[in-house]
């Protein structure tokens, strides 16, 4: 199986926006694990898929999202007030998850934290209604090409065949910061200013009991790691 850390990675690494022609094509990304990548520009092919700048993209799936939840705590806590980078203004910096609540040191856990994270982006990628049963057939036939092998492929089949459920992902997280990073990564999929999407979102941050303002930080610090 794709390790968990590794396929969050690529689902947010600098493949994630190939198409599965470029990504069979290239052996190099696939002997590397790097067609990953090609699962959200399946989920997506419907919808408007984001381009993280080039700093995103250098921290990983897992440290990004992790990072991008730490953040917006720190700035929650100490009162600040949410604000995205302006027009030609560097993003925030984020702080670094590793060791932390945010991103576990020990394997075992940054594992399940990353697997919870990936099944969040997958059932966000849904909101929008655009993966019809004709899209999920669709994407049933060209899942096996990037070889995920069979266990990664399950996993995201399960959660694509799941009804879409806020509760249900909600309840994958364990404590306030995870729910933070739950909501963190399904904003990095999503159009939050899409009707549907919005909807989705304003659900989500309600099941997983985040505080409004949080939400807020939370949505400045992630709009600034998009390329507009």
């Amino acid at each position: 199986m794709l390790p968990g850390k590794s396929l969050i990675d690529q689902f947010l690494g600098p493949d994630a926006l190939k198409t599965v022609g470029e990504l069979t094509k290239d052996r190099k990304s696939l002997a590397t694990g790097a067609a990953a990548g090609g699962v959200l520009a399946l989920l997506l092919s419907g919808g408007k898929p984001k381009k993280l700048i080039k700093n995103a993209v250098k921290l990983g799936g897992v440290a990004l999202v992790g990072g991008l939840a730490y953040k917006a705590y720190q700035d929650w806590q100490a009162g600040r007030q949410p604000q995205a980078a302006g027009a030609g203004e560097p993003p925030p910096a984020l702080p670094k998850p590793e060791g932390t609540v945010f991103l576990p040191a020990e394997t075992g856990a940054a594992e399940a934290l990353s697997l919870k994270l990936v099944r969040a982006m997958v059932a966000a990628a849904k909101a929008d209604g655009h993966v019809t049963s004709a899209e999920r057939r669709r994407i049933a036939a060209q899942l096996p090409q990037l070889g995920l092998g069979a266990e990664a492929e399950a996993l995201i089949s399960e959660e694509l065949d799941a009804p879409l459920d806020v509760g249900r992902i909600a309840a994958l997280a364990s404590s306030p910061e995870e729910a933070a990073e739950i909501y963190a990564a399904s904003l990095l999929v999503v159009d939050p200013e899409a009707p549907a999407e919005r909807g989705y979102l304003a659900m989500l941050a309600a099941r997983l009991k985040l505080d409004p303002r949080l939400v807020e930080h939370l949505h400045a610090n992630a709009l600034a790691l998009v390329e507009p």
